[in-house]
């Protein structure tokens, strides 16, 4: 397959083989990445136009419907978002998030510079291993969450939302000391994730046996004769999947190829939509809704990604301070009790009639057929099979609070 991917693309691009070695070396070692991260968050551009992917023809020709996001222009579904929940859950699907954002910190104080910067504690991260993590404000309330990947030399490549690509590097210029380098290599790359039960075998398929799988959070660099395919063991939709990143000349025909290879593994394309319902049912939170900057991990139920023995790093004390006195609301799941319109974000949540809090995401559920969705209860009422009553459309329906995951196989 190696051999077949390189003379495939090769021979339908000629400026491939002209790319100097040094320089095609130089850009797939810094940008190696790996990315569990949410994959948007809704904020409203009206004064720019979206921004397109590499692959947004790709999507156009094969009928995808087009939706601006964050402020691109990605593909919300193609042949509905039931089937492509489904399509994930039993058999493959590929998603493309050449959206995310990559930023490279390099240099000799890289390390304890993004100790300080990020909840997470980085001596406890491997090289070639990932690290789910978060970037806060000035008031412990989260203006994203990332993946650090470390290079084996120190460097570090961490993986932003999308839509928080600026405002995060701004953050980190603000607090950038000497010895450390910032670089933005956002536009450069492409990447697809491939998720479902079965990845392994499309990975086995695509790689004719040659090369083991990545653990989980880790990322491997496989060279297929033109380039490398930087391939981690990550995903957002709780199954078993790959994320692989690579320069972004490539992006429709490595997009071919995978459909074409997963077909026999009932591979479809799927969209955002899909995305969205996949990664609920999992609890995963999205940056935007479930996370915001008026809220700190601690409440999101996030706190296994944040070291408080870590002697610094950025509203550490306001951390402390806050699991001292008592975390006042906590970000939980909830699922319907009864037939009802799905929840969306910012429906009110009612307990014993006072209006207690409101969603922050909600969707039908395609696997667990109700509906389901999060938000930040007060701690008195955040138990599990707590009923709560949500407002949909005027009408109030029972709902229960649940563990996490709502989905579990």
């Amino acid at each position: 397959m190696i051999e077949h991917l390189s003379k495939e693309i090769a021979s339908k691009d000629g400026s491939i083989a002209g790319i100097p070695e040094n320089e095609r070396l130089e850009s797939n070692r810094r940008l190696a990445i790996c990315s569990t991260v949410p994959y948007f968050s809704r904020v409203a551009t009206e004064t720019t136009p979206p921004k397109k992917t590499p692959l947004f023809d790709e999507h156009v020709k094969a009928g995808a419907k087009m939706v601006d996001f964050g402020g691109w222009n990605m593909p919300v579904q193609y042949t509905g978002i039931m089937d492509e929940h489904h399509t994930v859950r039993n058999a493959l699907g590929v998603f493309d998030i050449s959206h995310m954002g990559e930023i490279l910190v390099s240099g000799p104080e890289a390390k304890a510079w993004l100790n300080f910067l990020l909840t997470n504690n980085l001596d406890q991260l491997a090289a070639g291993e990932c690290q789910y993590s978060f970037l806060l404000n000035d008031r412990g309330g989260v203006i994203d969450d990332l993946i650090v990947y470390q290079y084996a030399n120190g460097e570090y490549l961490l993986v932003v939302n999308a839509s928080k690509i600026e405002e995060d590097f701004a953050w980190m210029e603000r607090h950038l000391r000497a010895g450390v380098t910032l670089e933005n290599k956002s536009d450069e790359f492409a990447g697809l994730a491939v998720q479902g039960p079965r990845s392994v075998q499309l990975f086995d398929r695509f790689f004719e046996g040659k090369h083991s799988r990545p653990a989980r959070n880790e990322i491997k660099a496989i060279d297929v004769g033109f380039t490398e395919l930087l391939i981690s063991r990550t995903g957002y939709t709780g199954e078993d999947g790959f994320e692989l990143f690579f320069p972004a000349q490539y992006s429709s025909k490595i997009w071919h190829v995978i459909l074409r290879m997963g077909a026999e593994f009932g591979l479809k394309p799927c969209g955002l939509g899909a995305r969205d319902t996949l990664r609920l049912e999992m609890c995963y939170p999205l940056n935007g809704s479930d996370l915001s900057p008026e809220r700190t991990p601690l409440e999101s139920g996030m706190s296994i990604f944040v070291d408080l023995q870590k002697p610094e790093f950025i509203e550490r004390d306001s951390l402390i301070e806050q699991r001292s006195a008592g975390i006042q609301s906590r970000l939980v799941p909830f699922k319907m009790c009864e037939k009802s319109p799905p929840p969306r974000a910012h429906y009110p949540i009612f307990k014993n009639g006072r209006q207690i809090a409101e969603t922050t995401s909600g969707s039908l559920s395609p696997t667990l057929g109700t509906g389901i969705g999060m938000a930040y209860i007060p701690t008195e009422f955040a138990r599990i099979n707590e009923e709560i009553e949500i407002d949909i459309r005027g009408r109030r329906f029972r709902a229960v609070i649940e563990k996490k995951p709502l989905h579990r196989k």
